[in-house]
């Protein structure tokens, strides 16, 4: 399984998408600031994610929310409440 996920920084309350095949471990990478893109706004939650039986399937739905404003928006707010916890 692959995972897409949104991460909430417990700092400042910013978010980070990312993709992974082990959710738990990508979780604990992040907090240790072992992800570059991530180090200096820990700790982070996980506040949402989407399962996905391939790696080529979740890569391009992290690309899609990431880089297309109309699928991250929709996300939100379906999403809004856990965004928001």
């Amino acid at each position: 399984m692959y995972y897409v996920y949104i991460l909430k920084s417990i700092k400042d309350n910013t978010h980070y998408i990312g993709f992974t095949n082990n959710l738990i471990n990508r979780l604990k990478l992040h907090n240790k600031k072992k992800v570059l893109s991530t180090k200096l706004k820990t700790p982070y939650k996980i506040v949402y994610y989407e399962a996905y039986a391939s790696r080529d399937e979740a890569k391009l739905r992290e690309h899609n929310l990431k880089l297309r404003a109309q699928a991250l928006n929709a996300l939100k707010r379906r999403i809004k409440k856990s965004l928001e916890a």
